[in-house]
């Protein structure tokens, strides 16, 4: 089905491009979208973690939207990935208060996913 497979490359375009922004230079990031700086070591270190993690992920979505056989589990996998970073984010902004507008931004769009992915999960190829 195209749909999934331009869902899916959406994702990677999506999910390359905001773990480039995180890891290319934490400390640009850090500074300009969440006003922290100077940024230490070990923050560098999480951002640049979470860069590869993204990166991977998204990969296997590109790949998978050009390979039938991985598609729905690349759909899935976005599902529970963004279900993830949603309910985490949630946690925090209960627990934590309200951070930079960037972060809330993507609270909006991995909300808005989850539901987005499961319908197109569970639709036939």
């Amino acid at each position: 089905m195209q749909i999934k497979k331009y869902f899916l490359i959406f994702a990677f375009v999506a999910v390359g491009a905001i773990a480039l922004l995180y890891g290319v230079s934490p400390a640009w990031f850090a500074q300009t979208f969440l006003g922290v700086a100077p940024l230490d070591a070990s923050l560098a270190h999480i951002l640049r973690a979470v860069m590869g993690l993204y990166l991977a992920l998204g990969l296997f979505w590109l790949y998978a939207a050009f390979h039938d056989g991985y598609r729905n589990v690349a759909v899935l996998t976005t599902v529970i990935f963004c279900a993830g970073l949603v309910s985490g984010r949630l946690v925090s902004l209960l627990v934590d208060g309200r951070p930079a507008p960037l972060l809330l931004l993507y609270v909006f769009m991995e909300f808005a996913l989850v539901p987005l992915g499961l319908w197109l999960w569970s639709r036939r190829d």
